[in-house]
């Protein structure tokens, strides 16, 4: 049915916007209020799946490349967060809750494809800067260390993850950034189109997303 709906004629950049842009409007919404709270937190792994397949779709050209690009930043960042799950070494010590749907090895799969959306979104929105390739990596490795830092505060309160500790460690935004880092360099040596016209604005939106919910 998502597939329908997608390649509905109506489906357009501007109307793809709107809907990300009213989906996360509800999700904040509904999130914020005690009484909704419940529900839009179980709600939580079907709004990535649903914001991860309207932007993947309006990918310029969707090469072998492009595809490869997903399936290693999903695998690479699920199975580091795994590691990191198990051995509390990578982050430090945290564990997940269950509003971010099903779990294999005590991730859920979600992370996963948070990782592939991110990676893709800040990587050719970084590319787009008339700079050499490590700078652009470096690059979008901050704004994925920035992403980090609204969405922390958010996670906790939300049971999307807990820490052991009471403080988030400087450890888990060093390792957030080497990680984004490395798949930043991947995203720039593997030549694709590299055109969406949504990945700015959902970078927008989720930002101003979790900074609402920093103040909620």
């Amino acid at each position: 049915m998502l597939k329908q709906i997608l390649e509905s004629r109506h489906i357009n950049p501007t109307n793809a916007f709107r809907l990300l842009l009213a989906m996360h409007i509800a999700g904040a919404i509904g999130l914020a209020i005690p009484a909704s709270r419940d529900l839009f937190q179980l709600l939580t792994p079907f709004n990535l799946l649903a914001t991860a397949a309207i932007v993947f779709h309006f990918e310029e050209k969707k090469t072998p490349n492009y595809i490869l690009l997903i399936i290693v930043t999903f695998l690479v960042g699920y199975l580091v967060e795994v590691a990191g799950v198990a051995t509390g070494v990578i982050f430090g010590e945290y564990s997940y809750g269950a509003t971010l749907g099903l779990k294999l090895f005590e991730v859920p799969l979600a992370i996963g494809l948070n990782w592939a959306i991110l990676i893709y979104a800040t990587g050719i929105t970084s590319d787009k800067l008339p700079w050499p390739r490590l700078l652009k990596a470096l690059t979008g490795a901050a704004m994925m260390v920035i992403l980090d830092l609204l969405i922390e505060p958010v996670a906790i309160n939300l049971d999307f993850w807990s820490w052991a500790q009471q403080d988030i460690p400087l450890r888990n935004y060093l390792a957030w950034f080497l990680l984004s880092f490395i798949l930043h360099l991947f995203y720039q040596l593997i030549p694709f189109s590299k055109n969406n016209p949504l990945v700015i604005r959902l970078l927008c939106i989720q930002g101003l997303f979790f900074l609402l919910l920093n103040f909620i």
